[in-house]
């Protein structure tokens, strides 16, 4: 080494020292650190890497020439890849040309070009343990002159180890923040979320919070919705984590009878009431009592039935068809409906005296449509329900099927959903619900395609982008990979994505750089 290359390091430690300050920020530091080095060492990119002792990750915490995606992409596992290595054995590493060594992973994206380019990492370490790792990147030149490099970052990296130690102190701290705020956050849902109801977006949690807060009461519930959202799952969550969870829960559809054997069924009979009342019959109110009764379809209610029911809310007895014997009943009352009951008020079909009695605490069952990031795991719900009930196991669902289902309207909510689970794990031949298994109506060409096409064609269509997509996502978007896998050459391959407007980038793992 020269006097005038030992000058020109003096100058660079003096520079770094004198940008240390006892206390001072990493972030801060790197900076003057980088751009020193970048004019004395003429690196390309350099980052500053950190480990992380609960989970042994080592994660990019500050860097030069690296963009931020590059930099979020710079995870590694203790033992893994050179950064890994280097940590891991508190060993230096000097690769002369990053392209001849298996061990350089590239996670970040060194070397775009046919220049050969070097890599060196030494460990950034305390007294008794590593806590990271300082690399560069530069152009190759010669063997010396790479050592002599090795040398100089080795005396920076304990220059800047207690800046590093303590942001290594303050990041660990951040993320045991982090996941104890996760620990509460889950904790509050296990409070509030039934098991029965499956579902983790805001507007259901919100609901669950409902649910939770009205269950450990006797109060009556009044639960509206579209016709398959889960209504009686709400009754039943209400019941089953309430203080009357030990009593029975007797459900009733007012809608599936007539008024002529409602009132019956509803309030029972004594014997001989009728012609063929033989025995005496125990209503619904009494079966329920201790417990919850689900009057579900409400508004389909005769007036004559509403005024009847009214006098039971009112009352808490009920008498039975036939006898003038009133028995005395301790039951909580829900009710559900997927009508606008103050319309029917309006119209003169649903007493506003029962509305008001029915609807002390409403709950907003909403649509499927509304809450549609639980697709996924009400998708996967049903297929282990429906795989284990069938012949043929399904594993997975594939990424176009998913796409074609969270595009989907869902007039008829969580029954139509299962019912298409259902329906596709029946047909599914390779463990995979594919596309072309759903049915006809959620298969919408227009999302893949313009223009009109024959139906042959749309299903020709749907098959090719499914296998395109899988092909994609099973490759970490490696476009020769998956053009040859599907036996197809490049160009073809990438007319097919032209054609699908298909988004590349969000198939590529994590470090692929292909």
């Amino acid at each position: 080494m020269s006097s005038c290359d030992k000058c020109k390091h003096l100058s660079l430690f003096l520079k770094i020292s004198s940008a240390i300050t006892p206390g001072g920020d990493l972030k801060e530091l790197l900076p003057v650190l980088m751009e020193t080095l970048g004019k004395d060492l003429t690196i390309e990119r350099g980052m500053v890497s950190i480990l992380n002792r609960k989970t042994s990750e080592i994660i990019v915490s500050s860097s030069f020439g690296i963009t931020d995606e590059e930099k979020a992409r710079g995870i590694y596992q203790l033992g893994e890849g050179i950064t890994g290595a280097v940590v891991e054995s508190g060993e230096p590493i000097i690769i002369e040309n990053i392209d001849d060594d298996k061990r350089f992973l590239n996670r970040t994206g060194s070397g775009s070009d046919d220049r050969k380019t070097a890599f060196l990492c030494v460990p950034v370490k305390t007294t008794n343990e590593v806590i990271g790792s300082l690399s560069i990147a530069k152009a190759y030149d010669e063997s010396i002159l790479i050592k002599d490099d090795i040398k100089i970052l080795t005396i920076i990296s304990t220059m800047i180890s207690r800046a590093v130690r303590l942001h290594q102190a303050i990041h660990e701290e951040q993320l045991s923040l982090v996941e104890e705020n996760e620990r509460l956050h889950a904790t509050l849902i296990r409070k509030y979320q039934p098991a029965n109801i499956v579902g983790n977006s805001s507007i259901m949690r919100s609901m669950f919070e409902l649910i939770g807060k009205i269950a450990h009461t006797n109060s009556t519930v009044l639960v509206t919705g579209e016709s398959g959202s889960g209504k009686e799952l709400v009754a039943q969550a209400i019941h089953f984590s309430g203080i009357r969870s030990t009593g029975p829960f007797v459900p009733f559809n007012c809608a599936a009878l007539p008024e002529s054997l409602l009132e019956t069924e509803l309030f029972g009979h004594g014997k001989g009431a009728f012609t063929g009342a033989v025995a005496e019959k125990t209503g619904k109110f009494q079966l329920a009592h201790k417990g919850t009764i689900f009057l579900d379809e409400i508004g389909e209610l005769s007036l004559t039935a509403q005024s009847k029911l009214l006098r039971v809310l009112q009352e808490r007895e009920i008498e039975k068809v036939g006898t003038n014997e009133t028995v005395k009943i301790d039951v909580r009352v829900i009710a559900a409906t997927n009508r606008d009951l103050l319309t029917l008020v309006e119209e003169g079909s649903f007493r506003l005296d029962l509305y008001y009695r029915l609807n002390v605490f409403p709950i907003i069952v909403p649509p499927l449509r509304k809450r549609k990031t639980d697709i996924p795991l009400l998708v996967d719900m049903f297929i282990n329900k429906y795989s284990s009930q069938a012949s043929n196991r399904v594993n997975r669902i594939s990424t176009p099927a998913i796409d074609m289902l969270m595009s989907y309207h869902w007039p008829g909510n969580v029954r139509e959903l299962e019912n298409c689970i259902e329906r596709a794990v029946i047909l599914a031949d390779d463990e995979v619900i594919h596309g072309y298994h759903l049915p006809p109506s959620l298969q919408t060409i227009s999302k893949i395609t313009d223009g009109e096409t024959g139906s042959l064609q749309k299903q020709l269509d749907i098959l090719e982008y499914e296998l395109v997509v899988e092909e994609l996502k099973r490759t970490g978007g490696y476009i020769k990979e998956a053009a040859f896998n599907l036996g197809i050459t490049y160009r073809q391959f990438g007319l097919r994505l032209d054609k699908y407007k298909i988004d590349i980038g969000k198939f590529k793992k994590t470090g692929s750089i292909k």
